[in-house]
């Protein structure tokens, strides 16, 4: 059983990342369904809206709250490179970003920490407000993964990338779901590496795919990283614990370095590829929280 202070903790810090992410999973699908698809962008856009407006209430709580050291200083929130990324992204799709709630996050930290009961409350209301919302996107996804599967729409976003974004809120919905019962989620540890550790490699592929053809070393070096990922995910059960965690820290720090380095290149518009600036930034955030609970074990 968690105590108060944990769940306060957990829950924002979770809220905090995800709920970024899921706003920029359904801005991705935004952006890439056809202009025919009318209701369907109309409806990714309000499901972005409305996720942004908890991440609102979650900054707002950020400022009440500690969270731990580790977490402020990972950039898994937000990077030197979000702002940029998003303003970028914005204006050459046209779809709206609220940029306010990034700018108040990168002058968030150093909180000061108190609990009440009513901020107990307002936490466990931000979270059930969180998993309602979850299941309706988990829904939207899989209808469009399902209608491009059925060649009913088209998609400028890979099958598996949709697959991949729904796997992520589901993973999300089951931590939030923990917390609300005060517990954490029970994985193994492999359970738990093998699903960050596909979620890397599958960023990696995803990458090699959208990169230019002519960007040939590239490609080759984020498809040397997704085999290492795929290595790492067989070898899990047969690995002892602390091999299988200092290598998946060692492939991870590289495919941060690898994302963040990608991120640069395409803000600066010197890697030719179809990767949106802030696909390439939302990536590296991703490896961020992964570096951090690796770190954590």
């Amino acid at each position: 059983m968690l105590s108060r202070e944990d769940f306060l903790r957990l829950s924002l810090e979770t809220n905090l990342f995800f709920q970024r992410i899921m706003k920029e999973h359904l801005f991705f699908i935004e952006t890439s369904l056809q202009p025919i698809e009318t209701a369907r962008i109309a409806e990714a856009d309000r499901l972005k809206k409305n996720f942004e407006e908890l991440l609102e209430e979650s900054v707002d709580y950020a400022q009440r709250i500690n969270l731990s050291e580790e977490a402020i200083h990972s950039n898994e929130f937000v990077t030197p490179y979000t702002l940029k990324a998003e303003k970028r992204s914005s204006r050459l799709t046209g779809a709206s970003i609220n940029t306010d709630i990034t700018k108040r996050e990168l002058a968030l930290f150093g909180t000061q920490e108190y609990y009440t009961e009513r901020l107990d409350l307002d936490i466990r209301d931000l979270n059930a407000r969180s998993l309602s919302l979850l299941q309706e996107v988990i829904n939207y996804q899989r209808n469009i993964l399902a209608l491009s599967l059925r060649c009913e729409i088209f998609i400028t976003l890979y099958a598996d990338l949709l697959s991949h974004v729904t796997q992520e809120a589901e993973y999300y919905q089951e931590r939030l779901t923990a917390l609300q019962n005060r517990r954490l989620p029970r994985r193994t540890l492999c359970e738990e590496l093998n699903f960050w550790n596909h979620v890397m490699g599958d960023h990696a592929r995803f990458i090699a795919c959208m990169l230019d053809p002519t960007e040939v070393r590239l490609r080759e070096a984020a498809e040397n990283i997704a085999e290492r990922f795929d290595i790492l995910i067989e070898r899990c059960m047969r690995t002892p614990e602390r091999e299988i965690i200092g290598r998946s820290l060692a492939a991870t720090e590289r495919v941060r370095n690898f994302k963040r380095a990608a991120t640069e290149g395409i803000l600066a518009c010197e890697i030719i590829s179809i990767i949106l600036p802030l696909l390439a930034d939302h990536v590296l955030r991703e490896a961020n929280h992964y570096l951090r609970i690796l770190r954590e074990y």
